[in-house]
């Protein structure tokens, strides 16, 4: 559960601040995942959950084509980290969890 569920990115980057959406869950033993933002749907790959500590890759083409590689660290509905395209420097990186509303009894 630690990294589960749908988070809200906020991407500190040099051409501006993104918002991005992260959606992590187990599938038979395996966490997977897929980001949203920019008008793109992307799956992650190499996601790797060790403690508190997250990482995954994914590929975008907007606004610009890079590889980007994510180091964040999860602290109960909140993370903080780094993502890093390449040589460029990386850019600060804060999420948080989004909480489902409580079923309403009718």
């Amino acid at each position: 559960m630690a990294a589960e569920g749908v988070w809200d990115l906020s991407i500190s980057t040099p051409i501006g601040r993104i918002e991005a959406v992260v959606e992590l869950a187990w599938q038979a033993g395996v966490l997977t995942g897929a980001a949203h933002g920019a008008g793109e749907n992307v799956p992650l790959s190499d996601i790797t959950l060790d403690g508190d500590r997250l990482t995954w890759k994914q590929a975008i083409t907007k606004p610009l084509r890079l590889n980007l590689a994510f180091a964040v660290t999860v602290d109960g509905d909140t993370l903080t980290g780094t993502s890093k395209a390449g040589r460029l420097p990386a850019s600060k990186v804060t999420g948080r969890r989004r909480t489902v509303p409580a079923a309403v009894d009718h």
